[in-house]
């Protein structure tokens, strides 16, 4: 907490230092930056003023705009000597602001969360309808894209594949087709959709998932994949191996 309300105030500052007044701007167009000490300088004012930048900006993604007129004023009053508010109350205000943000945010999170879960859900049962696609008793589906000859894993084998990850819009969260390397795993060690299915596939098939949420990650939120999110995946499974020392991917 201490730290989020540090980092408020020096944002708060760095806005109005560089806007203060006419001569700072004009000075700003004029900026020399010949020196590692200038550089360093203005390195410090550019990296807090990026913070400074997105915070206001997430802050007004969940419907809390600041005054920015009133940030500057608030700079140059303390600067002054002469601050309308003391330390106390400060620190009391940005403590209720951290505290209405976070509030805002866990209550963004849980539309969001219940909209992809809606969406999901009507995703997977139109998907169901489609003609190639299989539906477990779990509720994951899966098509055949192409099929193999070899053995079929269990639980505790480790295997080898190469994959792609989209959320329901087609958004790519993972591949290792990009990464150019297939990935080695214990299949106990995955999402329950993964164990699951990859138990169906043959050596040397592809196939494609949709797996549900609760088969995924469920209410949890990886940023790049959103909480209650239906995930697809289109998988080869390339071979099975016994190598006691690949690694897991969660």
């Amino acid at each position: 907490m201490r730290k989020t309300i540090k980092l408020s105030l020096i944002a708060a500052s760095v806005l109005a230092l560089t806007a203060c007044n006419q001569e700072a701007k004009k000075e700003q167009a004029d900026v020399k930056l010949d020196t590692v000490a200038q550089q360093q300088a203005y390195g410090i004012g550019a990296s807090v003023g990026n913070f400074l930048n997105k915070d206001l900006a997430d802050k007004k993604e969940i419907g809390i705009e600041l005054d920015q007129a009133l940030l500057m004023r608030g700079f140059e009053d303390a600067l002054a000597g002469n601050a309308k508010i003391d330390e106390e109350k400060i620190r009391e205000v940005l403590t209720a602001l951290d505290e209405s943000v976070r509030t805002k945010q866990e209550e963004k999170a849980k539309v969001e969360s219940e909209k992809s879960k809606a969406e999901g859900e009507k995703y997977l049962a139109d998907n169901a309808k489609k003609e190639g696609v299989m539906v477990t008793e779990s509720g994951l589906q899966y098509e055949v894209m192409s099929e193999g000859e070899g053995a079929k894993p269990v639980a505790t084998d480790v295997v080898k594949v190469h994959y792609k990850g989209t959320l329901l819009d087609g958004t790519e969260f993972d591949s290792s087709y990009s990464r150019n390397e297939p990935t080695t795993f214990p299949l106990n060690r995955v999402i329950p959709g993964w164990t699951e299915g990859l138990q169906l596939m043959p050596v040397g098939s592809k196939y494609k998932f949709t797996i549900p949420s609760d088969l995924a990650y469920g209410d949890r939120d990886l940023g790049k994949i959103p909480a209650n999110s239906t995930l697809i995946f289109e998988v080869e499974l390339l071979e099975i191996q016994n190598d006691a020392e690949a690694t897991a991917a969660e």
